[in-house]
């Protein structure tokens, strides 16, 4: 797993704890399927440009509205 991998696990755990979803619902939410979710935050896959597109833009959502708190280098 190299840096990048870690890093988006790590950011797809964080959003998980702080908006106090599960994997499903984080899914369900993306528009992706569970074993999806589950791939990204174990490093075993990465997203689609679409697929990261979608979690950038959530991201962004949450933040907006106050409900994520994300340091600046872990936005995308």
């Amino acid at each position: 797993m190299d840096t990048e991998d870690r890093s988006l696990s790590a950011l797809v755990k964080e959003m998980r704890r702080q908006l106090s979803l599960s994997q499903e619902d984080l899914a369900r939410l993306l528009g992706v399927s569970y074993a999806t979710v589950n791939r990204w935050e174990n490093g075993l896959s990465k997203p689609s440009k679409l697929a990261k597109a979608q979690l950038e833009s959530f991201c962004k959502k949450m933040t907006g509205q106050g409900k994520l708190t994300l340091p600046e280098g872990k936005r995308r």
